[in-house]
This record gives C-alpha cells, sequence and structure tokens, in this order.
C-alpha cells in the first residue's frame, strides 16, 4: 500500500492535450493582453523591441525584490543627500519611472497619464534641486 509520503516522490507523467507524453501547450495571452503595442511604429516599435530583451532578464534572472528596493534606495538617497550626488541617485530612478510611462501611455486612461506626468515633474525638480538649479534664483 502506498502512503502519502510514497506519492509525493514518484514523478509524475506530463498531462497535455494529446495524452501522457504529449509537451505542453503554452497558455494563450488573454484578450487585449499583448507585450507590443499593436501597429506601433517608428520610435515606439523601436524602444519597445530593444526593451524587450532587458525587461526579460530584469523580471526572469533577478530576485524580483532587487529591481524595486535598488529604485527604492536610490529614491531615499536622492531624498537624503541635499547636493549632487543625490542628484545623481535620483536619476536613474527618473530614466526607469519615465522608461515605464512611455511603455505604458497607450493603454492608460487620462488619469494614469496625469499621474505620470505629475511623478515625472516631481522627480526631474528634485533632480534640479539637488545639482544646485534653484540656488541660482535665490541669491
Amino acid at each position: 500500500m502506498a502512503t502519502n509520503d510514497d506519492r509525493r516522490r514518484r514523478p509524475r507523467p506530463q498531462q497535455g492535450p494529446g495524452g501522457p507524453r504529449a509537451p505542453r501547450q503554452k497558455r494563450p495571452l488573454p484578450a487585449g493582453e499583448q507585450f507590443f503595442t499593436p501597429g506601433a511604429t517608428g520610435l515606439r516599435k523601436s524602444v519597445e523591441t530593444r526593451s524587450a530583451a532587458p525587461m526579460a532578464y530584469l523580471f526572469t534572472q533577478v530576485p524580483r525584490w532587487l529591481a524595486p528596493a535598488v529604485l527604492v534606495v536610490l529614491l531615499l538617497t536622492g531624498f537624503a543627500v541635499a547636493a549632487w550626488p543625490g542628484g545623481l541617485a535620483v536619476l536613474p530612478v527618473l530614466a526607469f519611472v519615465a522608461w515605464l510611462a512611455y511603455l505604458s501611455w497607450p493603454s492608460l486612461g487620462i488619469g494614469g497619464r496625469l499621474l505620470r506626468v505629475v511623478m515625472l515633474v516631481f522627480m526631474v525638480v528634485l533632480a534640479a534641486d539637488r545639482f544646485g538649479v534653484f540656488q541660482t534664483f535665490s541669491r
């Protein structure tokens, strides 16, 4: 008689639509979910194509917590350091947020677009402040 432990140790044959040894078919994407913008041309198509490999690497080969953790540390450094190193810390976060905003722009409503523009403007002002742009106006 097989126990629960014995059943867990035995490998099960893969079940596919054609029987026990048939390869599994990939699930299709849900309706409306596409990786690339349909009908994109020019700059958008180029950015989406060139972004595919780094994005796939970032989300499959690197631990999931690493990218957000690094971005948070860089942003907090930008808040805490009031000189040009704080501005340098904000620049990669600004670039990442701008990249994501550009890629998601076609699928957003007016609220999402406005939120992304406000976030980008805030980060540009933060970086400019850390680089001392506004100190020249206060004198």
